[in-house]
């Protein structure tokens, strides 16, 4: 099954009538939601595009962290069943939380252009991870996120945080946290942009591959036609660079249950591919970075998993493996 649709024929003529949209009731994630059936309505005007809001399990369980609870996955397959069920021709998913292996039958279509991909710094009393003083709680549902502050600042107490952007950020407000860390993406897209204190580089964290774009799945045993329709909606370029980034992350098994970082740019026929591999305490980390030809994703993906595991990143990942488990409560 290909992992990503990027060449339709373009035979197809039809206009569609009517298309239904599966997507998290979150707010987030309905604005994702309605940013695609914009652009599909641009595209097609005389079509009816309709969303049809749904809670998966990854929104219901909010007291556990994901890596315990059954992963990323939690949050998409709901949508999948409404897509294998007919009710929904396609869902909307933010990239980092679709797993790497779809199940049989299923597509991403299109891959939206990527917004900023950066970690953001969100705190009321501090303008930086710098400034917190020590045992300061910083909040991140990430232990990608965790790992690599536990390296830089260990002085400080890193706890888990979960819920919906506007939960988290109520948390911090409540006083829960000194800081926490997000995805700058979100919050420029529901316009809380003022809530940023600083953007971390990606020197300093590194992004979880296909953070901050957007994707479109599908199921194969739908409309024929569909692939064709959506098309227009993938933006090459962002769809090279994390086709690399989560090739890397595939043959590491990659979830949240383990720090992994991928991260691509692309530059004309370039692309510049970093990775890291870490311990959720930081101690053991690995890195590497490549540069080849934007076409060869895969082979780029490839290429640096080899220099991390030249760096014993297979033994630093088995160790997060077993520590994060999931329970069985």
């Amino acid at each position: 099954m290909k992992e990503l649709v990027l060449n339709v024929s373009e035979s197809t003529q039809h206009i569609p009538s009517r298309l239904v949209i599966a997507s998290r009731e979150s707010r987030l994630a309905m604005w994702q939601a309605e940013h695609v059936r914009a652009r599909l309505l641009a595209l097609y005007p005389q079509c009816q595009v309709d969303i049809l809001g749904m809670s998966t399990r990854g929104d219901e369980i909010l007291d556990r962290a994901l890596s315990k609870v059954g992963g990323k996955g939690l949050f998409v397959k709901e949508l999948e069943v409404a897509l294998s069920e007919g009710r929904a021709d396609l869902a909307v998913h933010s990239l980092k939380d679709v797993p790497m292996d779809l199940p049989d039958g299923f597509a991403l279509a299109a891959i939206l252009e990527r917004a900023d991909a950066r970690d953001a710094f969100v705190s009321n009393d501090y303008a930086s991870l710098a400034e917190l003083p020590f045992g300061a709680v910083v909040g991140t549902s990430s232990l990608r996120r965790q790992a690599l502050i536990a390296a830089r600042y260990p002085h400080l107490e890193i706890r888990p945080l979960r819920g919906n952007l506007d939960t988290r950020l109520g948390k911090l407000d409540r006083g829960d946290y000194a800081a926490i860390i997000l995805a700058a993406a979100g919050l420029t897209r529901l316009g809380l942009e003022s809530r940023i204190r600083a953007l971390l580089a990606p020197e300093h964290s590194l992004p979880a591959a296909g953070q901050g774009a957007m994707a479109i799945e599908i199921h194969a045993g739908g409309n024929v036609d569909l692939a064709a329709w959506l098309a227009p909606l993938n933006h090459l370029e962002t769809a090279q660079a994390v086709t690399a980034e989560r090739r890397l992350s595939k043959l590491f098994g990659g979830s949240c249950q383990i720090p992994l970082a991928a991260y691509a740019t692309v530059d004309g026929a370039t692309m510049r591919l970093r990775a890291m591999v870490a311990t959720p305490d930081g101690k053991r980390m690995a890195s590497a970075e490549v540069s080849g030809a934007a076409d060869a994703p895969e082979l780029l993906g490839e290429q640096v998993a080899e220099l991390l595991r030249a760096q014993d990143a297979s033994a630093i990942l088995a160790s997060c493996s077993a520590d994060a488990a999931p329970d069985a409560s």
